[in-house]
């Protein structure tokens, strides 16, 4: 059995430990809003239960519980995006981000063959922002896609977020039904007719022809961390304050050698944060498009492997205290780009990660801000133009912390020792 395949079977009860952790990333807890204090409350009582009952929590279970509990999960009745939320992604800062997505998924369907059929898929949705802005393009370029049957797949763990995303992409309230028949927990079709669906998982995706797309997914993912030590690798855990009641705390469990195999043997950090979630995910994409076709576009906050503790949350687009109030504030961890190329191997190749900055400047996002500059005389409205798209290429805002990797087949790669070219991963011609 892999060591992937015993990690996802593994509860694995951990080890009380005595030796507390400093973590560097604990900011000054911040008052409770909106009445979030009582729900907190309950969460915290069922972590700290939990705790008392099995021993402390890996970070990965307290990610889980933490985002995605039934009852006080954060992601599950939060509407956490936007100015009023806990924080902002690209698609809502300008449609632009969205339609340079959409022109970069027709490029790649032109340059891969112009397939019959095109799943397009999107791995956590948000507000259905990205999605929306996408369509409207492959709208206005329905002249070229007329051939090919194109669905919408949305892969949404959130009952908030998918109500959202059925009224903005469809017009309309979608029930969620559950049939036999079915891997889809809602059906509907988009307001430019095209059929769509909505699941829990990437795996109850129907396979095919497929172009994945993934904003600011991979980041939420639980992650494990470990700390090198003279004993080895050590996974930190999150175990109750023996001083203080109800306040939880970090301490230093014992080895563990199967998350140890997911470690690269010429390693030089002492300290590493590996989501085995996120490695599955991953290596299930890598598969379906070595098998069907089509691409993978993924865009996070991220690295290269060079970068240690990134274990954080935000709460009203600041920074709070991960082990404060939880069930109140999203929590996020960069993404370890030089993990997923280890875990996709040799099945497809890939391209990235590149800046944000880089990528949108390659999509001709210039370009784009020149035509919509010219065509809007409104001072506003150039206002708002300029500032959004100081957020996204800024190096000092969005432009160097987004990361752009993608995936592709091996036969989509060799294409490129011809005329073909990469959107967004090298520069687009403009005649």
């Amino acid at each position: 059995m892999s060591a992937l395949a015993r990690l996802r079977q593994c509860g694995g009860r951990a080890l009380r430990a005595r030796a507390a952790f400093a973590a560097s990333h604990i900011v000054r807890h911040q008052s409770n809003r909106n009445g979030d204090s009582e729900d907190c409350n309950q969460l915290l009582k069922h972590l700290v239960m939990k705790i008392k009952a099995t021993g402390p929590l890996t970070v990965a279970e307290y990610m889980k519980e933490v985002l995605t509990n039934p009852i006080k999960g954060y992601y599950m009745h939060h509407d956490m995006l936007g100015e009023h939320g806990d924080f902002i992604t690209s698609p809502e800062i300008s449609q632009v981000f969205g339609e340079l997505i959409g022109v970069w998924c027709i490029s790649e369907w032109m340059s891969g063959g112009k397939s019959k059929s095109l799943k397009l898929v999107e791995l956590g949705p948000g507000k259905g922002s990205l999605m929306d802005d996408i369509l409207r393009v492959f709208s206005q370029f329905q002249h070229l896609l007329n051939s090919c049957d194109i669905s919408v797949h949305l892969v949404e763990v959130s009952p908030k977020l998918s109500e959202i995303q059925a009224t903005k992409l469809t017009g309309s309230i979608i029930e969620t039904k559950y049939d036999d028949d079915s891997s889809a927990y809602k059906n509907g079709v988009t307001k430019c007719g095209l059929p769509i669906s909505w699941y829990h998982d990437v795996q109850d995706v129907p396979e095919g022809y497929t172009f994945f797309i993934a904003h600011e997914f991979f980041d939420a993912l639980p992650i494990h961390k470990l700390q090198k030590t003279s004993d080895g690798w050590r996974e930190m855990l999150i175990d109750i304050d023996p001083e203080i009641p109800h306040k939880l705390r970090f301490v230093l469990g014992s080895s563990n050698s199967i998350l140890a195999t997911l470690i690269q043997a010429d390693e030089q950090r002492d300290h590493v944060e590996l989501s085995p979630n996120a490695a599955v995910i991953i290596q299930k994409l890598a598969s379906q498009i070595n098998t069907f076709g089509g691409a993978a576009l993924i865009a996070d906050y991220g690295h290269s492997g060079d970068k240690t503790d990134t274990f954080r949350g935000f709460r009203a687009h600041r920074l709070h205290n991960v082990l404060v109030d939880p069930g109140t504030a999203d929590l996020t961890a960069d993404v370890d780009f030089s993990f997923l190329k280890s875990m996709i191997g040799n099945t497809v190749a890939s391209l990235g990660p590149i800046t944000q900055q880089d990528f949108l400047k390659n999509m001709g996002i210039d370009l784009r801000m020149k035509v919509l500059l010219e065509n809007n005389k409104d001072v506003k409205t150039q206002h708002h133009l300029i500032e959004s798209y100081d957020v996204l290429m800024n190096p000092c805002k969005m432009g160097q912390r987004f990361k752009f990797f993608s995936m592709f087949p091996h036969s989509r790669m060799e294409s490129i020792r011809g005329s073909s070219i990469v959107a967004g991963f090298s520069e687009l011609q403009f005649s």
